[in-house]
């Protein structure tokens, strides 16, 4: 038996904790992580992230990173998806946190996933419909940049760099009504 070195670090299976081995389970497929003592499969999925691209009266919203990686780059607002949280709801949520606005969004840009990197980036075209520009703790400042001001040469990430390229290149696809609402709908319920 070869006990896996995973390079996200799982060792043990999370439901036996007998060790992982890699077992080539399909021809067509990667070596999987498999618990020796129980037979469970550990599929490694990909993490999910969404980014808004915000438009309001002064251009383009980018929040400049307070952590790694990317410290100190600027990127739009976005983040992980919790799951089982509607990948709309998770962008509306993101803008909220991470810069104080409330958003209505427009369409999806495009999703950006990159050989050997674990997040796949589901980046929305966006509008400010209300709040106050801020930062939280993951930013060191926010601001608004004219579409021919932004920073390129200090953007955090490809999927930064590429989500604005297409978005002023225009790729816009369209977003359902219901899943663009549901953050808001959700809110109201829970306030009543």
């Amino acid at each position: 038996m070869r006990v896996i070195e995973d390079p996200h670090g799982f060792r043990f299976c999370p439901r036996c904790g007998g060790p992982l081995e890699r077992r080539l389970l399909k021809s067509t497929e990667p070596e999987r992580p498999v618990c020796a003592r129980c037979g469970f499969i550990y599929y490694i999925d990909p993490k999910i992230a969404v980014g808004t691209i915000i438009a309001i009266d002064e251009g383009l919203v980018l929040v400049r990173r307070a952590i790694e990686p990317g410290y100190g780059k600027w990127v739009f607002p976005g983040g992980y998806v919790d799951r089982g949280e509607p990948l709309t709801s998770a962008a509306i949520r993101e803008a909220r946190e991470e810069c104080g606005l409330e958003i209505r969004l427009d369409a999806l840009v495009n999703v950006y996933s990159y050989a050997g990197r674990a997040p796949v980036i589901v980046v929305y075209a966006a509008t400010a419909v209300g709040g106050t520009l801020t930062i939280d703790e993951e930013s060191l400042e926010s601001a608004a940049f004219a579409r021919d001001a932004l920073p390129w040469d200090d953007l955090a990430f490809r999927s930064t760099h590429e989500g604005l390229r297409n978005y002023l290149d225009g790729l816009r696809h369209p977003v359902h009504e219901a899943n663009a609402n549901a953050t808001t709908k959700t809110r109201r319920h829970e306030e009543e």
